[in-house]
């Protein structure tokens, strides 16, 4: 028996009424499901900073927390004078240093220590504490956990830093300051790194599989260092012997070592075919180094 055609209408009507129900249900589900995954997302009070820096040949690696001044009185006052303070904020900074080190004629052994802090209006002390795994400050401070303790000078700073700032300022291959500044003062804690000892004791491994990269390394080394001319020359000279089409880098090097031990004919003939070289090459700063030499030297 056939349904009136009526009904078959109201059946389908009835069908895709349920199946939007469905539908909206389903979608009301999956935007309730976000909106109660979702997380609020707002800028940390003190954001989270890391350094890398290489001095010579150690490697300081810092990890702090960046408090800001937010129209606040500093020191003294947010940051009492004569307490110990964190140095930064939240969890502890702290400093990783990969080879020892001197700080005011101390030796800080190689690793990672808390840096925590003494400010007074004219010095701060300064610790390197050996437990890093605190929030803050430690729940009990130990003196045999002090790696090192020292004392620096205030600085005064011409402008007003915002965000607590710590820098690695090298100064030269063997030396740089730790440099902590905040509102307007700074302080550096001067500190000397084993770059001559570690250089020597590596070219002290020169043998008869070094590269001749290796033996030009030595040689300019000991030139810029000052430490053996006439080491350096060898050195140079092994490696031009063991690259016959030696670049004019390698043998501006060896120029500079010749005058500096003297020999100023030998000097400008070698910087002749370095600036050949370089003009060939198109490096018109060596070019520029290479007449500016000459000329010095046919004087």
């Amino acid at each position: 028996m056939n349904m009136p055609r009526g009904s078959n209408l109201d059946c389908l009507n009835s069908l895709n009424k349920n199946r939007m129900k469905k539908i909206v249900f389903t979608l009301a589900m999956l935007v309730s499901l976000q909106l109660s995954q979702a997380q609020i997302v707002t800028p940390k009070a003190s954001p989270s900073a890391e350094i890398e820096q290489v001095v010579g040949l150690t490697k300081f690696e810092i990890n702090y927390a960046r408090p800001a001044k937010k129209g606040r009185s500093v020191f003294g006052d947010l940051v009492p004078y004569g307490r110990m303070w964190r140095t930064g904020a939240n969890e502890n900074t702290t400093i990783d240093i990969s080879d020892d080190i001197k700080i005011n004629e101390q030796t800080l052994a190689k690793g990672k220590y808390a840096l925590y802090t003494i400010p007074s209006p004219n010095r701060w002390e300064v610790i390197f504490y050996k437990t890093v795994d605190n929030w803050g400050l430690p729940q009990e401070f130990k003196e045999e956990l002090v790696a090192l303790k020292t004392s620096v000078p205030v600085q005064n700073t011409p402008h007003e830093v915002e965000y607590f700032t710590i820098n690695v300022d090298p100064s030269s291959d063997n030396a740089g300051n730790l440099v902590l500044s905040w509102e307007k003062t700074m302080i550096k804690i001067p500190f000397i790194v084993p770059t001559h000892e570690k250089a020597m004791e590596s070219i002290r491994t020169l043998n008869a599989q070094s590269k001749a990269s290796d033996y030009y390394a030595a040689g300019q080394y000991l030139y810029t260092s000052g430490e053996d001319y006439e080491l350096a020359l060898s050195y140079i000279n092994k490696a031009i012997e063991m690259q016959p089409d030696a670049p004019y880098y390698m043998l501006r090097v060896k120029s500079l070592v010749q005058a500096k031990l003297g020999d100023k004919k030998g000097a400008i003939e070698t910087a002749k075919i370095s600036l050949s070289k370089a003009e060939v090459a198109g490096n018109a700063d060596y070019v520029k180094m290479n007449k500016d030499s000459i000329l010095e030297w046919s004087k």
